[in-house]
C-alpha cells in the first residue's frame, strides 16, 4: 500500500508538472508596465535608448520611444510563441526579442526588408532604469556649458563631404540637441555631458544615431568627434562653436536642367494604374510633388507635416503626389511599404512608386532635374504646369527656427500659387463669352 500510494502520489505530481508545463508553454511573454533603458551593441559601441511600456497585457501594449522631450509609440505584439515584435511603424524593420528568466528584454533590431543584407543590431533591455549614459550619483562636473550653435566639419577625404550644423542644449549633465545637415536632421537626441566628454543618442524607429566628442581646453572647439548612424555609416568629426554658422541653401541645390520649364512623369499607383503630371485631374491645380521613401525618417516627418496640411486645404485648387523610391524595386513591395504610410498618416493624396531607392535612378526618372540631392524634396508646381519652387531635405519641429522658416515660406508660396488664376478655367469663360 506504501509504494502504491507513492506511485500515485508520483503519477499526480507528473500530471501536475505537465499541466504546468503546457500552461507555461502556453503562456504570452508580456513587458513590464514602466520605464526601460536598453542598449544597442554597434560594432565595438553601445548605444543606449530609453522606452516606456504602457499596457497591462501584451495585446494592449503601447512601447514609446523617450528622445528628449520626442515621443514616439510603436504596438507590441507576441509572435512565435514566447517572442515579443514591435513594428517601428512605417519603417520596415522591428525589435525582435524574448524575456529572460530574470526579467531582461533580449533581441536584436532587424531589417524586414526581403533580402535585405544589412546587419541587425543586438540589444538588452532592462526594466526600471531611467538614465540614458550615467548612472544617478556618478556624474562629473562639465568643464563649460555646450548650449548654442556649433558649426560641425566631418572629416572626409571626399571634398565635397557636407558639413552640418548642431545645436545643443544643455542643463547641468544633461545635454539634448540636434544634427542638422542640409538633407535634413537627425531628429531630437538626448545625452550627458561628463568632464570634457559628450554623448547622445536618439532612437526613433529609424537606425539609432550615437555622437561623442572631446570639447578642447579653448571650450569653444570640439575634437575626436564621432556620428554613428547605427548599421549604415560612421563619420568622424571637428566642431567649433559658431552663432552664425549656417547650411547652404535649401532652395537653390536641386533645379531644372536649362529649356526647362516643367516636370514630366509617369509612374504606377498603389492599384497599379499609371499616373502622370499632365492628367486631367491636375490641369489647373496647384501641385506639390513630394519625392519621398518609407526608410527616411525626414521623409516620415515632412509626411507627418504635409498629410494634415493638404487635409485642410485640398478644397483650395491645390494637389499633392508623393513618389516614393523603397528598398525594394517592386511594386508589390512597395504596395505593402507606401500602403502602410498612406494608412499610418491618413494620406489623402496620390501615392506613386518611383523604383529603387537611389538618388541616381531618381535623377534619371526625373529627368528635367539637375540631380536628386536628398529624400525628401519638395517641388511646387504652379497652375499652368511650371515648376515654381524646389526644396532640398526637411528640417522638423526639433529645429525650432529653421522649421518655422520654412513652414512660413511653404504657406506664403503655396497661398500666392493657389490666388494666382486658373488659365484653363478663363479659357473656357472666353469661349463662352463669345458664343
Amino acid at each position: 500500500m506504501k509504494i502504491n500510494f507513492i506511485k500515485g502520489a508520483c503519477n499526480v505530481s507528473l500530471l501536475t508538472l505537465s499541466l504546468a508545463s503546457t500552461a507555461f508553454a502556453t503562456e504570452k511573454p508580456s513587458l513590464k508596465e514602466g520605464k526601460w533603458r536598453g542598449e544597442f551593441q554597434v560594432n565595438e559601441t553601445r548605444v543606449p535608448f530609453n522606452f516606456e511600456i504602457k499596457g497591462k497585457s501584451l495585446e494592449s501594449s503601447t512601447l514609446t520611444l523617450l528622445n528628449g522631450s520626442r515621443r514616439d509609440d510603436f504596438k507590441v505584439k507576441a509572435i512565435s510563441g514566447d517572442s515579443i515584435f514591435v513594428k517601428m511603424n512605417t519603417y520596415d524593420a522591428a525589435l525582435i526579442g524574448k524575456i529572460d528568466e530574470k526579467g531582461t528584454f533580449r533581441g536584436v533590431y532587424k531589417s524586414l526588408v526581403p533580402n535585405f543584407r544589412g546587419n541587425s543590431l543586438p540589444f538588452v533591455a532592462e526594466f526600471g532604469k531611467t538614465y540614458r549614459f550615467v548612472e544617478p550619483g556618478k556624474d562629473l562636473k562639465p568643464v563649460t556649458n555646450v548650449t548654442g550653435k556649433w558649426n560641425v566639419k566631418i572629416i572626409s577625404k571626399d571634398p565635397n563631404a557636407a558639413n552640418s550644423i548642431a545645436q545643443l542644449e544643455q542643463k547641468g549633465n544633461k545635454l539634448t540637441g540636434v544634427l542638422m545637415t542640409v538633407v535634413g536632421d537627425t531628429r531630437e537626441l538626448e545625452g550627458t555631458i561628463q568632464g570634457n566628454e559628450f554623448h547622445l543618442s536618439g532612437f526613433t524607429g529609424p537606425s539609432p544615431v550615437a555622437i561623442k566628442g572631446k570639447i578642447n581646453d579653448d571650450l569653444t572647439t570640439i575634437s575626436d568627434g564621432e556620428i554613428s548612424f547605427g548599421i549604415y555609416v560612421t563619420q568622424k568629426f571637428e566642431a567649433t562653436k559658431d552663432k552664425n554658422a549656417s547650411l547652404p541653401d535649401p532652395y537653390k541645390l536641386t533645379f531644372l536642367k536649362e529649356g526647362y520649364k516643367k516636370l514630366d512623369f509617369t509612374f504606377p499607383d498603389l492599384t497599379g494604374k499609371q499616373v502622370s503630371l499632365s492628367d486631367d485631374k491636375y490641369k489647373g491645380k496647384v501641385v506639390i510633388v513630394e519625392i519621398i521613401g518609407t526608410w527616411c525618417p525626414n521623409c516620415t516627418d515632412q509626411t507627418r507635416f504635409l498629410a494634415p496640411w493638404f487635409k485642410a486645404n485640398k478644397q483650395r485648387g491645390v494637389e499633392a503626389i508623393a513618389i516614393g523610391f523603397e528598398q525594394k524595386d517592386d511594386l508589390e513591395y512597395a504596395k505593402y511599404t507606401l500602403g502602410k504610410l498612406r494608412d499610418f498618416f491618413g494620406i489623402e493624396y496620390d501615392i506613386l512608386f518611383g523604383g529603387i531607392a537611389d538618388k541616381k535612378v531618381a535623377t534619371e526618372k526625373l529627368a528635367a532635374l539637375n540631380r536628386m540631392a536628398a529624400f525628401p524634396t519638395t517641388i511646387i508646381i504652379d497652375r499652368k504646369g511650371d515648376v515654381r519652387e524646389i526644396y532640398t531635405g526637411y528640417t522638423g519641429e526639433v529645429t525650432g527656427k529653421y522649421f518655422k522658416e520654412y513652414t512660413k515660406k511653404f504657406n506664403k508660396v503655396l497661398d500666392g500659387l493657389i490666388a494666382e488664376p486658373n488659365p484653363y478655367e478663363k479659357a473656357t469663360v472666353t469661349t463662352a463669352s463669345l458664343k
